[in-house]
């Protein structure tokens, strides 16, 4: 993704995540063709009635058959457009443009009969350049700012002058030079403007389709586990039976009869298996720190970080979690606050302890705050920190620099911290980092306690 996905230390996404979104790009949008052909009509119309309008009803002699010539031109290549291509197409960033350019090139002509520049709806020559600037690439853009530019500049030169009906009315030409340059800037600016705002809408629109793309994730993780769960209890009585009813059949058949020997060895051989599968079960239903669990399922906030830390522990680290209740709360340690065991906390707390233990060199510390009013969880790591240049704009989509940290493997996006702290907040978190000042990164974490 060019500049947009450089290597970061922000980035923290698990590798599962990144693989399924390897393929995710922020790309010049796409348009329809149904859509363009029916703005085209729509044009035809506008423009045909203005024609009537000025001809019939104001009496300007303006020039009807060339100016119906141009408006039939664009009526019948939107028509020959409509009938070769049926059904819902969906034009390229390259071949939508080209279809702009045309749309620029025709209504360029029809101004330049009637009026040039003194014509007023030679402000419709924005409109090609804002439909690209809200949907095709900056590359596209760029093309129909200085197509419409040149457009803009061959009007001010060469046009047929509209037929006031006041003998003694004309427009001066250091007006029509003012017009000039302010169309220009105008393309200018809105092109700018406009495709800034689309770039950053589509970035966002991908980013959270990340976020909902990682939370389903979890879900789904959820609810095998829940369902595994389930299963192991469901299938204890059966399996529980069939051993009983293996281990009496083995008992009933006499171990020094040669003829029934190996369907003892089949009774004995199906205990065993039937033995086995209830072990297996027994650990499903028995394991804590998998996502068994439904997602309503509440652990102490120890428990919590324990168990959204335990996929990305390393052995070369200490991770330590320290309860540091207020002076003022009104419990204990051992009395602190239960959460619930939800798929986005999980994944966000997860993703954001992932980040400290990747790039922690000997020591995570995750502390444990709370009050009558707050909840607040303090990650802090002894790494290369958060870069300085960006450390504003954490928690936006795509915010990335070159990793600081060797360990940066290259596969990241820069969607971690934001999908972390986009799944936190709706959750009701608010979240935070800077830098320690004795090295290494802080992510502070904050819930009210109305909300958690």
């Amino acid at each position: 993704m060019n500049e947009e996905t450089e290597l970061s230390r922000t980035s923290g996404m698990p590798q599962e995540s990144t693989e399924l979104l390897s393929g995710m790009t922020v790309t010049g949008g796409r348009v329809r063709l149904r859509t363009l052909i029916f703005i085209r009509w729509i044009a035809v119309l506008g423009q045909t009635l203005a024609l009537l309008v000025v001809q019939a009803g104001l009496g300007f002699d303006v020039p009807v058959i060339p100016a119906a010539l141009i408006i039939g031109a664009l009526a019948f290549m939107n028509l020959l457009t409509a009938v070769r291509h049926r059904g819902t197409v969906w034009l390229g960033d390259g071949v939508a443009s080209l279809y702009l350019i045309g749309d620029l090139i025709q209504l360029v002509a029809l101004l330049a009969i009637t009026g040039g520049l003194q014509n007023p709806f030679t402000i419709l020559i924005l409109a090609p350049v804002v439909v690209s600037a809200a949907t095709l690439s900056r590359r596209s853009t760029i093309k129909l700012s200085v197509a419409a530019i040149l457009g803009i500049t061959v009007l001010s030169i060469w046009y047929l002058p509209l037929p006031w009906p006041y003998p003694d009315f004309y427009l001066p030409s250091l007006y029509v030079a003012g017009i000039l340059i302010a169309m220009i800037l105008a393309v200018v600016f809105i092109a700018a403007y406009v495709s800034s705002l689309a770039l950053e809408a589509r970035r966002m629109a991908d980013a959270l389709g990340a976020s909902q793309l990682a939370l389903a994730r979890e879900q789904r993780l959820s609810s095998l586990g829940a369902l595994a769960a389930a299963a192991a209890h469901e299938l204890g009585s059966p399996l529980a039976t069939i051993a009983v009813v293996a281990k009496e059949l083995e008992r009933e058949l006499p171990a020094d009869n040669p003829d029934t020997a190996h369907l003892r060895e089949d009774a004995s051989l199906l205990r065993l298996e039937s033995e086995r599968c209830r072990r297996i079960l027994s650990e499903l239903a028995s394991r804590p720190d998998e996502d068994e669990n439904t997602p309503y399922h509440r652990l102490p906030l120890t428990g919590l970080i324990e168990a959204a830390a335990a996929p990305f522990l390393r052995d070369d680290l200490v991770f330590d979690v320290q309860l540091k209740p207020a002076e003022n709360a009104d419990f204990s340690p051992d009395q602190q606050p239960f959460l619930p065991r939800d798929p986005g906390l999980m994944h966000g707390l997860g993703t954001l302890l992932q980040n400290a233990l990747q790039f922690a060199r000997q020591r995570v510390t995750v502390a444990l705050d709370w009050d009558e009013s707050e909840i607040r969880i303090h990650i802090e790591d002894d790494g290369p920190g958060f870069d300085e240049t960006i450390l504003g704009d954490l928690g936006d989509p795509y915010v990335s620099t070159s990793g600081r940290d060797e360990r940066a493997d290259g596969e990241h996006m820069g969607l971690g911290i934001f999908i972390a702290r986009t799944l936190l907040s709706r959750l009701g978190a608010d979240v935070s980092f800077n830098n320690r000042a004795e090295g290494g990164a802080r992510v502070a974490i904050t819930w009210p306690r109305t909300i958690i």
